[in-house]
């Protein structure tokens, strides 16, 4: 049949098996096991790692993941479940998830949660029988009770780390102090706050060190104005903020508010985008008569005039520190107390939305 091995009944070539593998990377059948089952760790030099996977890739060794399953007793199956697809944010928290999925040969199901925040369906007849574990980001933990039924594992992104296997979170209070801190360092004392609506734990711990940063430093929290997740829900918190504080200019005249806000504080980008829309709608200047700050660094930040300044949240990052977590659990490793919840950090990026505070 010459060099190319040849199954014998369809004229197909011979999947290369893991001995192949094995035979050309120069080591044993249990190497090549550990190594691409993602187990090497401390067991096999990274060098030999290395040329395992070179050698299967040569190959175009695939693992047999059905078999897998059945003698491990796994699906290799995990869900990433989200607020919404719609947003560049959990985009991002996915392509950081599959990524590492890949490299240990899990599939990854995007489930995006019809309800949003509210209690997400099981998208399966069992999903105990399909899956391994479920990554939720920027969810309540209780709104995953029907995925969590039977004892699946639960890896939670961005939210509260109290009830779940294991947690990756933004330092979302070190970002909310970093736009304080940037604004007070711009003369601004009178600060409004558009925020979420959504009543969630990131919100409330951002809301917190806001609130806390602003009082320690003598200035002021004029307001607080919630609001729906878009531009829309920015441009109409916003304006409430501005026309009923009196900082918004009527008929060309001065401000008739007494405590206007110098500043405005936003929980996302998206609100703030709407909040620059209603400030140029009421005649106000960005950054000369209010400063505005949003919060993620996702794709309008950058779209709109002027270019926001804003917090980066490494959400690719996230997601692979998700899936990770997830492994962990799953082979018993990284579960201890003091390793359950990972903290991630983010990075303030002045940009042109933010000027010193008019003076009085």
């Amino acid at each position: 049949m010459g060099k190319g091995a040849r199954d014998g009944r369809d004229g197909a070539e011979a999947r290369p098996t893991g001995h192949d593998v094995a035979r050309a990377a120069g080591v044993s059948q249990a190497t090549v096991s550990l190594v691409l089952g993602g187990k090497w760790q401390g067991r096999v030099a990274p060098r030999t790692a290395e040329n395992v996977r070179e050698a299967a890739r040569a190959l175009g060794y695939r693992p047999n993941l059905a078999a897998r399953s059945l003698r491990t007793g796994r699906a290799r199956t995990a869900l990433l479940v989200v607020p919404a697809l719609t947003n560049d944010f959990f985009a991002g928290v996915y392509t950081g998830a599959v990524e590492v999925a890949s490299a240990h040969d899990f599939g990854l199901v995007l489930y995006p949660s019809p309800e949003g925040t509210a209690p997400a369906r099981d998208p399966f007849a069992s999903a105990r029988a399909a899956l391994d574990g479920v990554i939720a980001s920027s969810m309540a933990v209780e709104s995953l009770a029907e995925l969590r039924a039977g004892g699946l594992p639960l890896v939670m992104l961005d939210s509260d780390a109290s009830d779940a296997d294991a947690a990756v979170n933004f330092d979302v209070a070190d970002g909310m102090r970093q736009v304080a801190r940037h604004l007070l360092g711009l003369g601004h004392r009178r600060v409004a706050h558009v925020a979420s609506a959504v009543d969630s734990w990131t919100f409330t711990v951002r809301a917190h060190a806001l609130a806390r940063t602003l009082r320690e430093a003598g200035a002021s929290l004029v307001r607080t104005e919630h609001g729906e997740l878009s531009v829309t829900g920015g441009l109409e918190a916003a304006t409430r903020v501005l026309t009923e504080t009196g900082a918004a200019p009527a008929a060309g005249r001065p401000p008739r508010g007494t405590d206007p806000p110098t500043a405005l504080v936003c929980d996302d980008d998206l609100l703030a985008a709407g909040a620059l829309k209603a400030a140029r709608r009421l005649g106000l200047r960005v950054p000369e008569d209010v400063s505005v700050t949003g919060f993620d660094d996702v794709a309008v930040a950058r779209a709109v005039e002027p270019e926001l300044t804003t917090l980066r949240l490494p959400a690719a990052r996230m997601g692979a520190a998700g899936m990770r977590a997830l492994l962990g659990v799953l082979d018993d490793t990284g579960t201890e107390e003091g390793d359950r919840e990972t903290l991630l950090p983010v990075t303030l990026l002045p940009r042109a939305s933010t000027g010193p505070a008019p003076a009085e």
